[in-house]
């Protein structure tokens, strides 16, 4: 996820006549002289604040066009994409400068405020989370298509029922750890599969499935969550699966946007890979 504020111009258009050295065109002008055409005034740039209100509006009608096509069985169209790269680039610009967004925040209203809020917030703490210690070389993600949302959602739906693990945490922890499966590499500390287990983790709790299967890896991570307290204590089981309190943070940040705005789990899965 980078920098770069999004500042939209409107080009002025100016109209310039041509001279002549012709002494009857001279004498032309001279008798009928060109009518006065008023410069065009440019749009003012749009603000940081103004980019975000209009990419949200504009995200959130293509998902549900989307979802009324299909609903999630296929993944998202271009159109989705493109405008979720753009709600996502914002954010992680907000994120990365703080001064920036104390002045943005107290422009939005409502359901984009709250949203704002804990996704900048969320950003935050997980790159602090992933910054290198010094001389470690982070490896390049390996990319691969996840399964679409309709697919994922019926894991969750799986999990809630044998766990009664909320369908929002799931989803949260999926996405820190592998961006929905996107990401397909081991952690740093030998963490594996799209919720990212350790093999010994694995072993106590996967269940007897494949780490590496989505749906294998969700009941597990459910039955895991559900061991340490979730759902009455999701902090507390969110800090046994990764004992960080910047991890408790961001997935809590994720989850909560994703329980009071089901267009919320839409617009996360189609950010790109950029950062979490």
């Amino acid at each position: 996820m980078r920098r770069g504020v999004l500042i939209l111009l409107a080009a002025a258009a100016l109209l310039a006549g041509c001279g002549s050295s012709d002494e009857g065109s001279a004498a032309r002008s001279s008798q009928q002289p060109p009518i006065a055409t008023p410069e065009a005034t440019p749009a003012p740039p749009a603000t940081p604040a103004d980019a975000l209100v209009a990419t949200s509006q504009e995200l959130r009608a293509r998902i549900r066009a989307w979802l009324a096509h299909d609903d999630g069985t296929e993944p998202p169209p271009p159109d989705v994409d493109r405008a979720a790269a753009e709600q996502q680039r914002l954010y992680l610009l907000l994120a990365a400068r703080p001064t920036l967004a104390a002045r943005v925040l107290p422009q939005l209203h409502g359901r984009l405020h709250a949203e704002a809020r804990d996704v900048i917030a969320a950003r935050r703490a997980i790159a602090v989370l992933n910054r290198p210690r010094p001389g470690q070389k982070l490896p390049t993600p390996r990319i691969a298509e996840p399964e679409p949302p309709a697919v994922i959602r019926d894991h969750y739906r799986a999990a809630w029922r044998r766990f009664r693990v909320p369908m929002p945490l799931l989803a949260a922890v999926h996405f820190v750890e592998s961006r929905f499966g996107r990401v397909r590499n081991d952690s740093v500390a030998g963490a594996q599969g799209p919720m990212q287990f350790m093999p010994a983790t694995w072993s106590a709790y996967g269940l007897g499935g494949d780490v590496h299967e989505p749906r294998d890896a969700i009941l597990g991570a459910a039955n895991y969550l559900h061991a340490n307290g979730a759902p009455g204590d999701e902090r507390g089981a969110l800090f046994h699966y990764n004992p960080s309190s910047l991890y408790v943070e961001a997935v809590s940040r994720y989850a909560n946007r994703m329980r009071r705005d089901p267009l919320a789990f839409y617009a996360f899965y189609a950010w790109p890979v950029r950062g979490r």
